[in-house]
């Protein structure tokens, strides 16, 4: 390790080749000496540095652009190199150990009061000098980029720059790639001699096999800030993984493994064979992983395809549910989305997320949120505390969404089939929204949020007109998944809903070409075992099976599940017979996928379809699952039925 001193900065201003030509002199006389030698005294081996005025300059530079004009790079203090800081003895009580060193250096919180304590050192290692840049740059930059370009002209900075560059092959693993971490966060351009430097003894080091697992994540995680997924380093990085033994590795490298693996894998590289032993030692390490791991991890196992890393992914996702509170908005939404992939519920995730989400609604990102409520959706969870909370969200602050945000909030409601409390205030606002920003839809955004309201009983009468317009219809068929039988099934909702709900809607009718001849019925929507109960429970109960016909299609677009004809009498006749029919019962057996998630709450479509029925003359009769499911014999089913559909009595047409 190097012991970087600092005596005197004298300001040496000649800008001459020669001046330049003597600080490298200079440079290349400070001593840099082994951790297995024994210097006399720090100061002993102290060589003065002196700077020049010179033309070059550090660029700072991806997010924001900030250079620094090295015209003047005055080190008017000398720089002591040693290599044990054990053997140092104290001068002037300006020497610090570096356990009091990072005790003291966690304390300050600015980087004029880190420069300010590095200036009143007479020396330190190479680590504690890379560990100041680290926390400079942590305090110096966030997601605009550098906050105060001027602290890159402190002269304390600069001879730190300078040294790191100068003596790069000097400097100890860690504090070389803690430095190089540094100042890519800092922004420092990647061309500059001082980034090159630093990346070429990098490189060469891993090359000649002297980083250790730690140090390979550090190089790696610094090429992926730098370079992204096409450096050619990161391969030979993963070359490296492969020979260590990864039982030993700590949390903080099985993650950065797992990144450096997303973009080699991404590049058409194949490493199942690590990832597989990575996936084992993950497993047995998930109770030490912080919220940020599970989150990287689960998102890389998204990346990666680990569809077969059963176990990992559900031992995480369990261990994400303590974390839910102390997620950051992007955490959150990395667990969801492979909550989402990996086809995983857990009734207390949902809790978790029942009691952080009402709380922090107002301060959550509206990509978060949307994202709660997209799962939400997926899964069929109808969390009455996560919607009324969304809701409230919603009425605040939709002014400041984007159209897909407003969608994303506010279709659950209506594929949920739920109304929150606020539900005036909610699509009042809505309707505002509509009217100030109806033209920044995406065709297929609006249609799809304008056909969630209906499925809840709110008519968006207004823009039914826009809707039905050949123009809108043409810009749906033009833009994918263009006029797909689900979206014509759409807008054949839209219109029967408006000629059964609202009769008094007078505008543009939806021409034929776009109405389906029946809407589509998802082969999950019907519990067979159910269905073929109650089939069996009505043989009994009619007799013979020409009395009720099943899965039958009408005039009006939707498929019944069961029908029975009734004469004028109240007698039951053939299902084929067509005259005669005074009523028509459906029957509509109602299985666990059509209601929401560990609910009795029927989904959007099945509410809106039993409620059309009876608009269009049926008597509508619900057999819902909780109600049979506990019947054990066909007589008890039969009786059941008895009185659900003849309440009063029935009898058989001859």
């Amino acid at each position: 390790m190097a012991l970087i001193s600092r005596k005197s900065f004298q300001l040496y201003s000649s800008s001459t080749p020669a001046s330049r030509s003597a600080l490298m002199t200079l440079s290349r006389r400070l001593n840099f000496i082994s951790g297995q030698r024994k210097p006399q005294n720090c100061s002993s081996v102290a060589m003065r540095m002196m700077c020049v005025k010179d033309k070059s300059q550090y660029t700072f530079c991806r997010k924001k652009h900030v250079q620094l004009q090295m015209q003047s790079l005055s080190v008017n203090e000398a720089v002591h190199l040693c290599g044990d800081t054990r053997n140092c003895t104290k001068s002037n009580n300006v020497w610090m150990d570096e356990q009091s060193f990072f005790k003291r250096l966690n304390s300050l919180c600015t980087s004029k009061e880190i420069l300010y304590f590095l200036s009143s050192l007479e020396a330190m290692s190479d680590t504690m000098a890379s560990a100041a840049l680290q926390k400079i740059s942590e305090l110096e930059v966030d997601d605009n980029g550098l906050k105060n370009p001027a602290l890159l002209e402190n002269e304390v900075f600069r001879a730190l720059c300078f040294q790191f560059e100068f003596e790069s092959s000097k400097l100890s693993n860690t504090g070389l790639l803690n430095a190089l971490q540094a100042l890519i966060n800092l922004r420092i351009d990647p061309q500059s001699t001082l980034m090159t430097s630093l990346l070429s003894e990098s490189e060469e080091r891993l090359g000649r096999g002297q980083l250790t697992a730690e140090h390979l994540c550090a190089l790696g995680e610094s090429l992926l800030e730098l370079e992204g997924p096409s450096s050619a380093t990161l391969e030979q990085i993963v070359n490296h993984m492969q020979e260590r033994d990864i039982k030993s590795w700590s949390p903080r490298e099985i993650v950065m493994v797992y990144k450096i693996l997303e973009v080699t894998v991404r590049e058409g590289k194949q490493w199942q064979s690590l990832l597989n032993r990575l996936n084992g030692v993950t497993l047995r390490a998930v109770s030490q992983l912080s919220p940020n791991f599970v989150s990287v991890i689960l998102n890389s196992l998204v990346v990666l395809h680990q569809t077969r890393a059963v176990l990992l992914v559900t031992a995480l996702c369990k261990h994400s549910v303590q974390h839910v509170p102390y997620f950051t908005d992007h955490e959150l939404v990395n667990v969801l989305e492979a909550f989402l992939y990996f086809g995983q519920k857990m009734q207390i995730f949902t809790e978790a997320l029942e009691r952080h989400v009402p709380k922090s609604i107002h301060t959550m990102h509206p990509q978060t949120v949307s994202k709660v409520m997209q799962y939400c959706c997926k899964k069929m969870i109808l969390s009455k505390p996560i919607f009324d909370a969304v809701a409230e969200g919603f009425i605040s602050s939709a002014d400041r969404l984007t159209t897909d945000q407003i969608a994303a909030y506010v279709i659950p409601f209506g594929t949920l089939n739920y109304l929150p409390p606020s539900s005036s205030s909610l699509f009042r606002k809505l309707e505002t929204v509509l009217h100030t920003r109806l033209r920044h839809f995406q065709p297929h955004t609006l249609l799809n949020l304008l056909h969630s309201c209906v499925l809840i009983q709110r008519y968006p009468i207004n823009f039914l007109p826009k809707i039905f317009s050949p123009y809108f219809l043409q810009k749906l068929q033009a833009q994918p998944p263009g006029l797909n039988r689900v979206v014509m099934s759409q807008l054949t909702q839209l219109f029967l809903t408006v000629t059964l709900e609202c009769p008094f809607y007078e505008g543009p009718k939806l021409l034929s070409k776009y109405q389906v001849k029946a809407f589509p019925t998802p082969q999950s929507s019907l519990d067979v075992h159910l269905f073929k109960r109650v089939k069996t429970g009505l043989l009994d109960l009619l007799k013979k099976r020409i009395y009720f016909a099943s899965e039958v299609s009408t005039p009006y677009f939707y498929v019944v599940d069961i029908e029975i004809k009734l004469d004028e009498e109240g007698f039951v006749l053939p299902a084929a017979q067509l005259e005669e029919v005074h009523r028509r019962i459906a029957l509509c057996v109602d299985g666990q996928n059509r209601f929401c998630a560990h609910s009795h709450n029927l989904l959007g479509e099945e509410a809106i379809k039993q409620r059309h029925l009876q608009l269009l003359g049926y008597e509508v009769v619900q057999i819902p699952f909780f109600e049979i499911e506990s019947l054990q014999n066909t007589r008890k089913i039969a009786d059941y039925l008895h009185k659900k559909i003849f309440p009063c009595t029935y009898g058989l047409s001859n």
